[in-house]
């Protein structure tokens, strides 16, 4: 092989790689965010949650992204946890005890983390507090 040949091989291999490194790289993990609310009523709630990730190193569009889904009435939560587990998020979060209820009418295998002011045990929602039961993230 010649000198020029080398380098021009080399060059776009040079090239080439770092959309090959970039093509490599794990898509951006989702949460799926889910409430029997509107938008409007959870702006204190959102800014918080969105302080909470950033605190923790996720920030919205830059290393984590974010599905919500409002219900608005709750004979509408199941089907949007549903379509939060066909979506495969990584993760959903409830801030209220019925969209948490649906959530975990949903999946088995997609964690939950939820808020409620109601004894988780005693709803249904865990087995105990030493050993909530159900899924757990990878290690």
């Amino acid at each position: 092989m010649r000198r020029r040949q080398f380098i021009t091989v080399l060059g776009g291999a040079a090239a080439a790689w770092p959309l090959a490194a970039r093509a490599q790289q794990p898509a951006m993990p989702v949460i799926g965010f889910l409430d029997s609310r509107s938008p409007d009523t959870n702006v204190d709630r959102l800014r918080a949650f969105h302080q909470g990730l950033k605190d923790t190193g996720y920030i919205q569009g830059e290393n984590v992204a974010i599905e919500y889904r409002w219900a608005d009435q709750f004979d509408r939560l199941t089907d949007l946890a549903a379509e939060l587990v066909r979506k495969r998020v990584a993760v959903i979060t409830t801030p209220s005890t019925p969209a948490t209820i649906a959530a975990k009418t949903a999946t088995t295998t997609i964690p939950i983390v939820f808020a409620t002011g109601y004894d988780p045990v005693a709803s249904g929602l865990v087995a105990s507090l030493a050993r909530p039961g159900g899924t757990r993230p990878p290690a």
